[in-house]
């Protein structure tokens, strides 16, 4: 099997999305399969971005009526909104085929080549992780997009000569989690692009209803309410919830799924009614506890709750910064009024901590 046949739930190179907790919004390629069950196939089935999904619209309809390949298109946002679904049902609304890989698993410039020039007419080719890309496949996808044409080298030294060949029509899809890291050459290329933002409760709530009847299960309303109000604002954390609510509800209660079985469910895997798991709190009690709200470097902080400070950066600052726990100061990371009252603490008198700064920030 080649790697352009790859989907991002068999490429190796998709491991590092490995969930490190239930409300980490990566995912793996056991729990790809899982929520493969859940998608939605069409547009109209897809919950939220209410602008995306307009704009899409109209970009699917236009290109479906000149009878021509669409624009290339741009799906950027933070993981586990919906950017590969997208993908799915773009090709679906088209009735075209779609080839998935990934950045990290285009390694040089031949490998993104050979998935080129298998390409047919009117077929999409989603890449997840685009900014990943290697810069040889970059380029050499900045002339595919624009072009439609790849320059085979034959031949080495001197003897090198350079075959152009001409490829169909077709549409790349790319999805980021850090647009920022794009080119600007290879971004100008996108005809659109779309920014998936984070989901309302109540969006999340008909995410949670239609997961459960895929399901087959009978969740009560209530049950869902609590379910989306703890997910943070991401539909893949909301279908792992309700994943983890079945099996407590089926191993320790009666099989109903109602809002004492997710209460207790959510309780045993340690997610508050803020949406905040053991790691985000015990950062927020190191940096209350230890450093008197801060502010204390980033490095110190990781250490302070045993984890790297990766982790630490990516998988819990931003969703303690989004829902006002945490600041990042130019002197470092400090605690926010809401984390003390979250904690059941009191603040000191005049709001944070003087510890002094210590580590990398």
């Amino acid at each position: 099997m080649s790697r352009e046949d790859l989907t991002p739930s068999d490429d190796p190179a998709d491991d590092v999305t490995a969930p490190t907790s239930v409300t980490d919004p990566g995912s793996a390629p056991p729990e790809r399969q899982a929520e493969a069950a859940l998608r939605p196939r069409r547009l109209d089935e897809f919950v939220g971005q209410q602008v995306v999904r307009e704009q899409l619209s109209l970009v699917l309809d236009g290109a479906t009526g000149r009878g021509r390949a669409p624009e290339h298109m741009l799906l950027s946002g933070p993981p586990g909104l919906g950017k590969t679904t997208l993908a799915m049902i773009i090709a679906a609304e088209l009735g075209a085929p779609l080839r998935i890989t990934s950045g990290p698993a285009i390694q040089h410039a031949g490998d993104l080549a050979a998935i080129l020039s298998s390409l047919d007419e009117g077929e999409v080719l989603f890449l997840d992780e685009i900014h990943r890309l290697a810069r040889p496949a970059e380029e050499m996808l900045y002339i595919a997009m624009e072009d439609f044409r790849v320059d085979v080298v034959v031949g080495k030294g001197v003897g090198a000569t350079s075959i152009p060949l001409d490829l169909p029509p077709f549409t790349v899809v790319g999805a980021t989690t850090r647009a920022g890291l794009l080119p600007a050459p290879l971004r100008d290329r996108f005809g659109f692009i779309g920014h998936l933002d984070f989901y309302a409760p109540e969006e999340l709530r008909e995410v949670v209803r239609r997961s459960a009847v895929r399901l087959e299960e009978d969740l009560e309303e209530e049950a869902g309410i609590e379910i989306a109000s703890r997910s943070r604002g991401t539909p893949r954390i909301a279908n792992r919830l309700l994943r983890r609510v079945r099996d407590w509800a089926q191993v320790k209660g009666d099989g109903q799924l109602d809002l004492a079985a997710a209460k207790e469910a959510l309780r045993v895997y340690e997610v508050d009614e803020r949406g905040l798991d053991r790691l985000d709190r015990a950062v927020l009690g190191a940096l209350c506890g230890r450093f008197a709200g801060g502010p204390v470097g980033l490095s110190t902080l990781a250490v302070a709750v045993g984890e790297e400070t990766e982790t630490v950066e990516t998988m819990v600052e931003p969703y303690l910064v989004r829902e006002g726990f945490l600041l990042r100061t130019p002197r470092g990371r400090a605690a926010a009024p809401a984390a003390w009252t979250h904690l059941g603490l009191q603040a000191p008198e005049g709001g944070s901590g003087t510890a002094p700064m210590l580590g990398r920030f």
